[in-house]
């Protein structure tokens, strides 16, 4: 739905060749791109329940997004998707 957060459906393979933030950030940047997430990104929290990978490993995958310019972390606030983003 368009405005709301939604959880897309996230599959990290613990077995795969490709690290798991890395999985993660792929997953996250192409529900980006379709639409599916945002405006505002899951929280850290959701993400790390939703995968089962450890909080570092989603705060990696979230900055790798964010030097790429995808989405942007406003302390104590959230992460949300980057306006041009998507688009």
């Amino acid at each position: 739905m368009p405005g709301q957060n939604v959880l897309v459906k996230i599959v990290i393979d613990p077995g795969a060749v490709e690290h798991t933030y890395l999985q993660l950030a792929r997953q996250l940047r192409e529900g980006i791109a379709a639409g599916e997430i945002g405006p505002r990104m899951p929280s850290i929290m959701e993400l790390t329940e939703e995968t089962g990978l450890a909080v570092n490993t989603v705060r990696r995958a979230i900055k790798l997004l964010a030097a790429e310019g995808l989405v942007v972390t406003y302390p104590g606030r959230g992460t949300f998707v980057a306006p041009e983003a998507g688009r």
